[in-house]
């Protein structure tokens, strides 16, 4: 009997643990594909940003259609719903720096990050409605978008050393 009973804790203890250890795997692989997808969408940032600042230091020839493109393609993706890419725990402190440069800064109870994605959607609009209308016009909104998406990388992000 006393064996039986030792073999049954013995059971229920690897079974918690198991399902444990499942649920951990799960959340990190979870965690995992929320931190990939925001970076993916960080690169479609960079990449549209850089045709517009290629043009706006005269780098890239200006081309309204190029650039309202790219500019179409910032508003829309500062539009999406970002809120399953960024859950507890995904910072760099957390999950290292060569996994991501979030810092915990993002989830602090002080955290301006939403007032910052404000801004960014509002300079990335603003530059969808002047991309198009001439060169002057879109250097007038690089400005403000450059300093939406810098400001949140100053508060939010690992400085690259």
């Amino acid at each position: 009997m006393k064996y039986g009973l030792t073999l049954v804790a013995g059971l229920l203890t690897a079974g918690v643990l198991g399902t444990s250890a499942i649920s951990e795997s799960h959340v990190d692989k979870a965690t995992m594909a929320a931190v990939k997808a925001r970076q993916a969408q960080m690169s479609l940032y960079a990449f549209n940003i850089s045709l517009l600042g290629g043009m706006a230091k005269g780098e890239v020839e200006y081309d309204a259609a190029a650039a309202s493109a790219a500019a179409g393609n910032l508003a829309a993706l500062s539009k999406l719903d970002q809120s399953r890419l960024w859950p507890q725990g995904s910072d760099n402190e957390t999950l290292g720096d060569d996994v991501t440069e979030a810092l915990p800064a993002i989830w602090a109870a002080d955290s301006k990050i939403m007032d910052s994605a404000m801004t960014m959607t509002e300079a990335a609009v603003a530059m969808e409605s002047a991309a198009g209308e001439g060169l002057d016009a879109l250097r007038g909104a690089m400005g403000p978008l450059g300093k939406s998406c810098g400001s949140c990388h100053e508060t939010y992000r690992k400085a690259d050393d």
